[in-house]
């Protein structure tokens, strides 16, 4: 399969690559998670999020992204008889629902599913379109989720090569270790430069190719040290974060996995038109994003822009610029701004809570 390196793979493509990945099954232990942690973890700006949300006592919100439910009970301990979706497509994370469905009867509702699915789930629960007051949406990976080594998602933990935010609700679904074992060298390379945005992608993809002729990568470790042997020795630490802390040099090989192994822009796509339709006139809509590629889409989305197109829509950053600023800017006829500027973390948050450091937090209300 042969794909452009600088252009994100479209649905149908993604979805072939599924099902050819489906005929090679590396065997990745996967258990049932600990479900204790959660509620406990540190919600990124919690402050801004009950600010732009602004709900009343008595109002109705999506949370469309539950995972350790940290933003949620925030909204439950201070908006008095406020109505919580719980919504989320890891069943983990809504073992965690649950529970506070008990701290709090009749006032949060847990629903398992994805964004594609919300619009179809609300209706099942009687929910119509236009009448939810306010829907957070805190896109990516939830801490929950990384602190768990047998989910595959950390590269400082080592557990199998897994990263399905659905666990086993999906049999076939592939595992990042298919992905790596199974793809050929161009496949891999796309995924890592379109969904990672990783210059050296191609030697990268290179390297995985040839580690895996010995044996299968089926662990984090594993993966990490071979993509840490396509990088010079002098550029193994010259990556920092925006706390100018060394950066892992296989982090975006990881994001760029995650992300395609959950189809998370398009999920993410569908999750925005889902929050337009299900949000009353005057609702309030926030988002938060923790990478370029996320924040992109939900900031041109909430322009207005025409995104039938995403899988070529807006991931050729550096090559579209000239072309993006002769158009005149579009106006959206579902959203007005809140906060025109995008909101991030102050200083003494990101030293506080590390993970949270490369967060954007848009806000906008609906027309």
């Amino acid at each position: 399969m042969v794909f452009g390196c600088s252009r994100v793979l479209c649905s149908s493509s993604l979805l072939k690559i599924m099902m050819s990945i489906r005929s090679w099954r590396c065997e990745v232990p996967y258990s049932t998670v600990d479900v204790s942690p959660g509620l406990g973890h540190t919600p990124v700006m919690l402050k801004e999020v009950l600010h732009y949300l602004d709900l009343q006592p008595g109002q109705v919100v999506l949370d469309m992204t539950f995972g350790g439910g940290g933003h949620s009970k925030a909204i439950l301990n201070t908006v008095p008889e406020v109505t919580l979706l719980a919504l989320d497509r890891d069943p983990t994370a809504i073992c965690l629902a649950e529970d506070l469905a008990k701290e709090y009867p009749e006032r949060v509702k847990p629903i398992l599913g994805r964004f594609s699915e919300i619009l179809s789930l609300l209706s099942h629960m009687r929910i119509p379109e236009r009448s939810v007051d306010a829907v957070l949406l805190d896109a990516g990976c939830s801490s929950m989720q990384m602190d768990q080594a047998q989910r595959g998602f950390s590269l400082s933990k080592d557990g199998p090569l897994d990263m399905r935010m659905d666990g086993d609700r999906y049999p076939d679904m592939p595992h990042a270790a298919d992905v790596v074992n199974t793809l050929d060298q161009q496949a891999l390379a796309s995924i890592l430069s379109a969904y990672g945005e990783e210059r050296r992608a191609w030697k990268i993809a290179s390297a995985i190719v040839e580690a895996r002729r010995s044996s299968p990568l089926t662990t984090t470790h594993q993966l990490a040290t071979v993509v840490a042997g396509a990088f010079p020795a002098a550029a193994m630490y010259a990556r920092k974060d925006r706390l100018n802390r060394p950066s892992h040099v296989a982090t975006k090989t990881f994001q760029a996995l995650r992300i395609f192994v959950n189809d998370e822009l398009n999920e993410l796509h569908a999750g925005l038109l889902a929050a337009q339709s299900a949000l009353r006139p005057g609702g309030r809509l926030v988002v938060i994003t923790f990478h370029s590629l996320e924040d992109r889409l939900v900031k041109r989305f909430l322009q207005g822009e025409d995104m039938s197109n995403l899988d070529e829509f807006h991931f050729e950053q550096k090559q579209k610029k000239a072309k993006y600023a002769e158009r005149p800017r579009e106006r959206s006829e579902h959203w007005a701004p809140i906060k025109r500027k995008v909101v991030t973390p102050e200083k003494q948050e990101m030293l506080e809570n590390p993970r949270g450091r490369s967060a954007k937090l848009r806000a906008v209300s609906r027309l």
